[in-house]
């Protein structure tokens, strides 16, 4: 498919069929790409945990988790690149294809040296969140001195992947995740424990790992760079479009930072309950972050289906397209119910051998069972409107789903305790799902040519 993205004229493509085989060809090998990701910490872990010492283990765990959270703030490009390079597919517009590859490397560029000269500040900012020993800090301070200079790449591989993803082509996103982590987990070894580099020697492995994956990503997506539109000045920095591209992002932005905050302070009031509510709670959101992982795929496929046939301006193949999804996504909605209701003790056992966490683990159980359940339709709907670029609405959707959630959280933690603060979870979940299809017939109508 990479060789629609040449400089040829805006001649819309054969309309594919939409079929399930179509859906589950985008859906399936983001699922397997999403399951690696446990594995690479789980790894960094291990390398550096046999060192003998706990300071390197809470040093890489603490530096890997402020690189996320920075790296996580420019997430918007992974998913306005879907929106908008899949609607120019179903345009036709080739040469715009090749244009938002350009842009968003931009984007990373500019970020990246960014983050890089702005080190100093964000770091210190971040010890004093959250403090550590100095021995801890200290170690973590080597860690990301090294790590963040591949800031740069590991936020360009973000456009990237959402660029292969609104091509359909998430085998090859697999294949870069695949190849990062493993270049990672050999690096890891061979430094830490072959060279004795330590701590030094993890973020070496990882930076490695993100420069080599943004020169696979680049081969990847080098269909982008085939003609000369990429690097036409008229074409890359049009105004409108990059306004488009800055209100995209910049909504998908403010929508991400709010649900960041909403899961922020669940974990926060969690705490408050008490060292044994805290574990149970941690133990339990790893069932959270399985079905995000899982409904992810289905989700990607949404954003990639209804944005093609959103700039094809069909509104009966945009609704196809987001119910085939969405069916494979409460498909699988019920499986995880399923799984979490069978196997869910077993896993609490395996995760803790604290009799009373274990306790509290199951006594919330429940709640783990209706996470897919009722978060399906919220996660399905994110990727319709992410497909659709209706960002806008998304972020205010947001808004008013962050508002309720404040108020669910006022009235029933007080009475009912983290039984209340996990209710109020799933009231965050159907808030979100309402408020996004309160504004579905406004989708549907501008994909018809309407406002």
């Amino acid at each position: 498919m990479s060789g629609e993205a040449g400089a040829g004229p805006a001649t819309r493509p054969a309309d594919p069929a939409l079929t399930h085989r179509r859906v589950l060809a985008i859906a399936v090998p983001i699922v397997i790409s999403n399951a690696t990701i446990p594995i690479l910490g789980a790894v960094d872990t291990a390398v550096v945990g046999q060192l003998g010492e706990a300071a390197p283990i809470g040093a890489v765990g603490l530096g890997a988790v402020i690189l996320s959270m920075l790296y996580w703030t420019f997430g918007f490009l992974r998913m306005g690149m879907t929106g908008l390079v899949a609607q120019a597919r179903g345009q036709g517009d080739a040469g715009e294809t090749a244009a938002l590859m350009t842009r968003s490397l931009i984007v990373a560029a500019v970020a990246g040296v960014g983050l890089v000269a702005l080190q100093g500040a964000l770091f210190g900012a971040a010890f004093a969140i959250a403090p550590a020993s100095e021995a801890v800090e200290a170690l973590s301070r080597d860690y990301l001195r090294i790590r963040i200079w591949g800031a740069p790449a590991a936020i360009a591989i973000y456009g990237l992947t959402g660029w292969l993803i609104a091509f359909e082509r998430t085998r090859a996103v697999l294949v870069l995740q695949f190849w990062m982590n493993g270049v990672n987990v050999v690096l890891d070894v061979w430094f830490v424990l072959g060279l004795g580099w330590g701590v030094e020697g993890v973020a070496w492995a990882t930076l490695a790992a993100e420069w080599s994956a943004l020169a696979l990503g680049l081969w990847l997506c080098r269909g982008a760079f085939a003609g000369r539109v990429w690097r036409e000045r008229a074409r890359v920095f049009h105004a409108a479009r990059v306004r488009h591209m800055a209100q995209v992002n910049g909504d998908i932005l403010v929508r991400s930072l709010l649900l960041q905050a909403c899961f922020t302070t669940f974990l926060f009031l969690g705490a408050g309950l008490g060292d044994v509510t805290l574990a149970a709670n941690q133990i339990l959101m790893q069932f959270f972050y399985i079905t995000a992982y899982a409904l992810d795929g289905f989700a990607f496929a949404a954003e990639a289906l209804v944005g093609w046939a959103y700039g094809a301006r069909s509104v009966a193949r945009v609704r196809r397209a987001a119910l085939l999804a969405s069916q494979w996504a409460a498909a699988m909605a019920a499986v995880l119910a399923l799984a979490a209701v069978l196997g869910g003790p077993l896993l609490i056992d395996l995760m803790t051998t604290a009799p009373e966490v274990r306790e509290a683990a199951r006594a919330h159980l429940l709640w783990m069972a209706l996470t897919p359940v009722l978060g399906v339709t919220a996660f399905m709907l994110d990727g319709v409107f992410i497909g659709a670029t209706r960002t806008r609405d998304m972020r205010n959707a947001m808004v008013v789903s962050t508002l309720i959630y404040g108020v669910a959280l006022a009235a029933l933690v007080p009475a009912f305790g983290n039984q209340g603060l996990w209710a109020a979870m799933m009231v965050l979940f159907v808030a979100r799902a309402l408020t996004l299809a309160l504004r579905y017939p406004a989708l549907e109508a501008a994909a018809s040519g309407g406002r």
